[in-house]
């Protein structure tokens, strides 16, 4: 069986290029679902996330179910998967693209980041978010919202496949999140894409530089064998 495990050369890579790099770079291999639609960072300005997915499912909470009681026990799947997703991972919730009410709030993304866990995602929402915010832990959630309670989401099972806005989500994915956006990577082909989405970044910046400084589009975007070549000296002169 091949080893699909992030090495740290590609988790560091990962954490340098941005999601519509990876999007594009999936685009080629045929996926266009990956991108996990409407959701954006508390903090925009906080640190980039990776980390493998660890997810959560949940359906529409049902009120002989939904019970403080059951809701407060150590069982309860929403309850538990804070305490089972492994450190480097991110929690993905499935919250049916519903942010009526909260996924989670301050206390239980503090424990996250206690324990050493990545980050968290859900395309539902978040309560006390500028609190979220302060903990330095990315955390993505639907927008716009403002929940105020627990009570539309019911919690069924962790760490199965799940769509999360509109995207597959299997657990051990790569989860790969920027100030924009966030993208779910299939487990076997992360590596790969990192390595290339890294490329493709530096070309970009090349590109960038020449057209500011008065190239015309088509002279370096797509790539051409003239830019190309001007391409690796400008790699060499920058050390990239």
């Amino acid at each position: 069986m091949a080893d699909n495990r992030l090495t740290a050369d590609a988790r560091q890579k990962l954490k340098q290029v941005s999601v519509a790099t990876l999007t594009t770079c999936l685009f080629k291999r045929g996926f266009k679902s990956q991108l996990i639609q409407n959701v954006r960072p508390i903090d925009p300005a906080g640190e980039r996330l990776v980390g493998e997915a660890f997810t959560l499912r949940t359906i529409p909470a049902r009120e002989d179910l939904a019970t403080p009681a059951i809701l407060a026990d150590r069982n309860y799947p929403a309850r538990a998967a804070i305490e089972a997703c492994p450190p480097g991972h991110v929690l993905v919730i499935d919250s049916r693209k519903d942010p009526r009410a909260a996924s989670g709030g301050d206390i239980l993304m503090t424990r996250l980041k206690v324990r050493g866990v990545a980050g968290c995602v859900t395309d539902g929402g978040m309560r006390d978010c500028a609190d979220i915010a302060a903990l330095g832990l990315p955390v993505y959630q639907a927008q716009p919202s403002a929940p105020i309670s627990l009570a539309q989401h019911f919690a069924v099972e962790m760490n199965v496949p799940i769509a999360c806005g509109d995207a597959p989500v299997f657990p051990g994915d790569i989860i790969v999140g920027d100030a924009e956006a966030v993208i779910a990577l299939p487990a076997q082909l992360a590596n790969e894409l990192a390595a290339e989405a890294f490329e493709l970044t530096a070309y970009e910046d090349f590109a960038v530089e020449a057209v500011r400084g008065g190239a015309q589009l088509f002279e370096v975007y797509p790539a051409n064998t003239e830019s190309k070549a001007r391409f690796a000296q400008w790699r060499l002169a920058k050390g990239r």
